[in-house]
C-alpha cells in the first residue's frame, strides 16, 4: 500500500500524537456518549476509519461493538494493538474499504476526514455509504467553518467545512444527518462540528 504525505507526517509525530491525543480523556464528555448513542451497542460490525491510536476503538468495543480500527499509520496500529489486543486493527485507506456492500452497521470518522482534498470527499462518502447497511450510522467529526478552506494543522494540512455543506454532501450519498453538535473554540481547541448521520433504506439492527 502506498504511503501519502498525510500518512508520513503523522508516523513523523506518532509518539507526541499518541501522548496528546491517544485516550478518551482527550474526547469532550458529550461527544463520548453521542458516539455512544449511534454506534455503541452495535449488534453489526463497526468500522472506526482513521482510528489513530485506537481509543475510540476500544471505547466502543467495552460497549460491545464489533468494531475494527482501520489507519494508514503502522506506528498508530502498534500502539492500538498493545492497547487493546482484544480490538481489531488494520491497515488500510478510507478511499478502498475492504468490507462488502451494506455490510457494516456503523462508522465513525473522528476527524480522519480533515485532511481530504476537497476534491476526493466525494469519493470517500461513497465508500462509506457502499459498506453502510440500510439504517447504518455514521459519525463524523470535522472542523467547521464559514467557508471550505485550507488551515495550517498541527501535523499536514487541512481542510475546515461550513457544517451545511458536508450536510449537503453527506444528503447525496444518501446519508441523512440526524443529530448534529457544533463545538465553538476552547483556548487552543479550534472549533468543531459533530455529525450523526443514517442511510437511507431503513433501520439499524
Amino acid at each position: 500500500m502506498e504511503t501519502g504525505p498525510v500518512a508520513q507526517a503523522y508516523s513523523a509525530l506518532a509518539g507526541r500524537y499518541i501522548e496528546l491525543f491517544g485516550s478518551v480523556d482527550s474526547v469532550h464528555p458529550d461527544d463520548l456518549r453521542l458516539i455512544e448513542a449511534h454506534l455503541g451497542r452495535s449488534a453489526g460490525p463497526v468500522l472506526d476509519l482513521g482510528c489513530g491510536p485506537g481509543h475510540l476503538s476500544a471505547f466502543l468495543a467495552a460497549t460491545g461493538s464489533p468494531v475494527t480500527g482501520i489507519d494508514l499509520v503502522p506506528e498508530f496500529l502498534a500502539h492500538a494493538r498493545q492497547s487493546s489486543p482484544d480490538v481489531a486493527f488494520e491497515l488500510g485507506s478510507l478511499a478502498e474499504l475492504a468490507s462488502p456492500d451494506a455490510s457494516v452497521a456503523g462508522v465513525l470518522a473522528w476527524f480522519s476526514l480533515i485532511h481530504l482534498d476537497p476534491g476526493a470527499l466525494d469519493g470517500v462518502l461513497a465508500e462509506v455509504r457502499r459498506v453502510l447497511a440500510p439504517g447504518g450510522a455514521l459519525v463524523v467529526g470535522f472542523f467547521d467553518g464559514p467557508v471550505c478552506e485550507p488551515f495550517p494543522h498541527r501535523v499536514v494540512r487541512a481542510y475546515r467545512w461550513p457544517a451545511d455543506e458536508l450536510a449537503r454532501r453527506l444528503a447525496s450519498t444518501g446519508l441523512t444527518v440526524v443529530e448534529r453538535v457544533h463545538r465553538p473554540q476552547d483556548g487552543d481547541r479550534r472549533s468543531y462540528a459533530v455529525f450523526a448521520a443514517r442511510a437511507g433504506g431503513g433501520t439499524r439492527r
